[in-house]
């Protein structure tokens, strides 16, 4: 039973969850916030969107991650919600605009190396939204997902700056030891102090297949 609670990350500690929860807590309050001294706080005014939940997820917990990068947090979700709209105008059918909403999405976003996994939920809003997302039309892209956005990825550049974290992520790569073991890998994590985006095993494995592909490599020599 206690495997259950290890963590699924590479690098993931207790203390490194409560951090992710603190910067979580502060993201969204401030995206909110400002977003309402911007736009108000009328009925009808959309403050915030669904996807930064799960992109402040990624920004928080997961700083190392690719997905989880300014670029990809702005333009993944902005993007997404301009391709949701141009759906939502396009294809009458709800489902078959949903799809083509997400699908067209993963595609542009992976062009433009900004893919987001909530860039998904941001063009799937756009079509299934409801009146209020309707009414704003082209403008949900930018009000309020592209403020929203920025809010969230300066956030978090400020707080992981607060917690000793590198983020904007810019990996330093130390001298790889010819042979490492395990231990060596559990050690490196620790000393990092970063969650990465792979699970413990994965990690493991990967660089198993580093140590025979560079074998290989010597013995071909």
């Amino acid at each position: 039973m206690r495997t259950f609670f290890v963590p699924l990350l590479a690098g993931a500690t207790l203390g490194d969850r409560v951090v992710a929860s603190a910067g979580a807590v502060i993201g969204i309050i401030a995206t909110t916030l400002i977003t309402t001294c911007v736009l108000g706080s009328g009925p009808l005014a959309l403050l915030l969107v669904a996807p930064m939940g799960a992109s402040a997820v990624l920004v928080f917990a997961v700083p190392a991650s690719p997905l989880a990068q300014p670029w990809p947090v702005v333009g993944g979700n902005v993007i997404s919600a301009f391709v949701g709209v141009l759906a939502a105008s396009l294809v009458s059918s709800p489902a078959l605009a949903a799809g083509v909403a997400v699908g067209g999405a993963i595609l542009v976003m992976s062009l433009l190396r900004c893919l987001h996994p909530p860039g998904g939920a941001a063009a799937l809003t756009a079509v299934i939204g409801g009146p209020a997302v309707a009414s704003a039309g082209w403008l949900f892209p930018i009000v309020p997902v592209g403020i929203n956005a920025v809010l969230l990825a300066v956030t978090g550049i400020l707080f992981h700056r607060l917690t000793r974290h590198s983020y904007p992520h810019r990996p330093v790569a130390p001298p790889i030891a010819a042979e490492p073991h395990p231990e060596d890998l559990d050690a490196a994590l620790a000393e990092l102090g970063e969650t990465f985006d792979i699970g413990r095993d994965d990690l493991d494995r990967l660089f198993e297949s580093v140590r025979r592909h560079s074998a290989r490599r010597r013995n071909a020599g």
